[in-house]
């Protein structure tokens, strides 16, 4: 066991403290120059970056402060090999040594180019560079032109305007074409000329140079500023050979700002040689045009028609004729046909005249009415037999007609008496033909089986 008391030993904080210091103060870990490879970065708009630079075998922590990155041209990207200068220090809280990035750019490939690169990519993606182009005006009357006002790019555009076009009027909107505050200057300029709304054309330039004395026309400000202008954009910067952002968005690219000039205007001794021959060459075929109507005339003139001008209607009196007389024979025949389609119709008429209908009709009533009297006197007389025969069997039913035969009746208690079942002793009354007479029944002898056989 060692002897060493409790206040012998170093808390976790004085120890990273004592770290802390020996990196802060030594003289080779202030400024440390690394080349690696960015992993774990993912963008924090206006704050802070953290990632890590890697290689094969090992891997240290970075942080990159807001102001540093914001001064980048170019934008991060996982994978991505880069070139580093900063410090390194210990982070007291986990205890981690990490290099604090002051600058930064990409291995292998310049830090403006490879942020012109991803520009041009994102613009492409986004269609700004594919979008329909505005054609330029072939007579512009005032041309506005954005460049630095003591360049040489203002002078050749004015040079070469008036040698070819003199009529047009040039208005330089002057700007800072290189340094930082260059790109804000070049939009606010585009947007004044669009505001002004007296302009045909728009013509961006400057003169060669470097990428990095290029590199405000290579801002995304710009190039959307030139996309979004009303005006037809000339854009001439930089050399043949360079090829900016704004070139790619603007509607038509000149190599220099002398074939800018030349692009925007026509050569006005040309122009007025066109006009002279379009004069002349309309002059002729007008001049053509009346010989050739003259001659029209002259033929017309010397016609048949206009010397004996009664030949001109000849075949529509002849014509009339015709129209006249097939229209006699025509009107004759169809008088023809009307006439006999109305002595048929007349004829129909009287076959169904309502006069013989009635006259038939009387007759046949005539016939009718005689055979109805027939066949009622024989019916009444056949009635009559029948009634006379039906008279004489009810007469020779008749009870006074069987009492006239020496039949009689006898009713006691107003009720008829058919057999000696229905008597009773006691007074009861005969019925003869010629009158009635009063009995009493005093022995009822029922008939014997025999006296009924």
């Amino acid at each position: 066991m060692n002897n060493l008391a409790s206040n012998d030993y170093l808390s976790v904080t004085v120890l990273t403290q004592y770290l802390k210091r020996k990196f802060d103060v030594d003289p080779y870990l202030g400024k440390v120059y690394l080349t690696g490879e960015i992993s774990n970065f993912r963008l924090r708009p206006h704050a802070h970056q953290y990632f890590s630079l890697k290689d094969d075998h090992a891997k240290i922590n970075a942080i990159m402060f807001r102001s540093a990155f914001e001064k980048l041209k170019f934008t991060p990207e996982t994978g991505m090999k880069v070139l580093v200068t900063g410090r390194i220090s210990l982070y007291e809280p986990t205890g981690s040594y990490q290099i604090y990035v002051e600058r930064m750019e990409p291995d292998g490939i310049g830090q403006l180019y490879q942020a012109y690169e991803q520009l041009k990519k994102k613009l492409a993606n986004e269609g700004l560079f594919a979008a329909p182009k505005q054609p330029l005006p072939r007579f512009p009357k005032r041309i506005a032109v954005v460049t630095s006002p003591s360049g040489a790019v203002i002078r050749d555009i004015i040079t070469t305007v008036r040698r070819r076009y003199p009529i047009a009027q040039i208005v330089l909107y002057p700007a800072v074409v290189q340094g930082d505050a260059a790109a804000d200057d070049i939009v606010r300029q585009i947007e004044r000329a669009n505001a002004a709304g007296t302009f045909d054309t728009l013509i961006i330039g400057r003169g060669g140079g470097s990428i990095e004395d290029l590199w405000p026309f290579n801002e995304e400000r710009v190039a959307r500023a030139i996309a979004a202008s009303r005006l037809p954009v000339i854009s001439s910067v930089g050399h043949e050979t360079d090829t900016t952002i704004a070139d790619l968005v603007a509607d038509v690219r000149a190599a220099t700002p002398t074939a800018a000039a030349e692009l925007a205007v026509p050569v006005l001794k040309d122009e007025l040689l066109k006009l002279t021959q379009e004069r002349t060459r309309l002059l002729n075929a007008m001049a053509n045009r009346i010989n050739f109507q003259q001659q029209r005339l002259n033929k017309l003139m010397t016609a048949y028609v206009f010397r004996q001008p009664q030949r001109l209607y000849e075949t529509y009196v002849q014509r009339l004729d015709r129209a006249q007389q097939g229209l006699r024979q025509g009107m004759t025949q169809q008088v023809t046909r009307r006439q006999q389609q109305f002595r048929l119709a007349s004829q129909g008429l009287k076959n169904q005249s309502p006069l013989d209908r009635v006259r038939r009709a009387q007759t046949d009533l005539g016939q009718t009415t005689q055979r109805l009297n027939e066949n009622a006197e024989r019916l009444l007389t056949t009635k009559r037999q029948r009634v006379g025969q039906l008279i004489e069997g009810l007469d020779y039913l008749s009870p006074l007609k069987i009492l006239g035969r020496g039949y009689s009746y006898v009713t006691q208690d107003d009720r008829v008496i058919r057999q000696t079942a229905d008597l009773k002793q006691g007074l009861a009354t005969i019925h003869l033909s010629d009158g009635t007479a009063a009995a009493e029944i005093q022995t009822i002898t029922p008939a014997t089986e025999d006296q009924h056989e």
